[in-house]
C-alpha cells in the first residue's frame, strides 16, 4: 500500500468511493451524489496549507482517501481541523483507514498551526468508533438524532485529539 498526496487524476475514484457511501452507506449524511465539478472544488479546497488530502493506493487502484478539512469557517477555529476517511468497499478491512489516519495525524502533529483534530462519526458506525479509539481519540459527546438518512434518525458521536 502506498499513501500519497491525492492528485487531480484521483478525483474520479475518490468521487466514486464517496458517492457509494452517499447512496448506500451511513458514513456521510449527504443524500445526493456529488458531481465531478463538486468534487473538483472539494479537491481544490484541500490543496492548501493545513488541509492535506491523502490517497491510499493498492496495486495501482485508489483504495481510499482521507483529509483534514476546515472545522468551522470562523477564524477562531483555524487551529482545529476535521478528519474524514473513506475506503472503497473492495478494500475494507485491509488496513487502509488505519494507514491514512496514521499519516494524517503525523502531518497534524508536525504542523504548529494545528492543535486539535476532530472527527464526527455516525453513532452506529462501530468500526469507525473503534478505529478512532485505537488511535487515542477522546470521545467528547453525542448529538442525538441530528440527521435523517434512509428514513431513520441518526446520532453522531464526536471525537477529538489534541496534537
Amino acid at each position: 500500500m502506498i499513501i500519497r498526496v491525492t492528485e487531480e487524476k484521483d478525483i474520479p475514484a475518490c468521487r466514486e468511493i464517496y458517492n457509494h457511501e452517499v447512496l448506500h452507506g451511513l458514513a456521510t449524511f449527504d443524500t445526493e451524489a456529488k458531481s465531478m465539478e463538486e468534487r473538483k472544488a472539494w479537491f481544490d479546497a484541500h490543496n492548501r496549507d493545513h488541509h492535506p488530502l491523502l490517497t491510499a493506493e493498492i496495486d495501482g487502484q485508489v483504495a481510499g482517501y482521507a483529509s483534514l478539512s476546515t472545522y468551522r469557517p470562523r477564524t477562531a477555529y483555524n487551529g482545529t481541523v476535521e478528519l474524514s476517511v473513506y475506503v472503497s468497499e473492495a478494500f475494507r478491512r485491509h488496513g487502509v483507514a488505519s494507514a491514512l489516519i496514521k499519516e494524517l495525524l503525523a502531518i497534524a502533529k508536525a504542523d504548529p498551526d494545528i492543535h486539535n483534530v476532530v472527527s464526527v462519526v455516525t453513532g452506529c458506525n462501530t468500526a469507525s468508533i473503534a478505529l478512532h479509539e485505537q488511535f487515542g481519540f477522546t470521545y467528547v459527546g453525542t448529538l442525538h438524532k441530528v440527521g435523517i438518512k434512509f428514513g431513520q434518525y441518526l446520532d453522531t458521536v464526536e471525537y477529538e485529539m489534541l496534537v
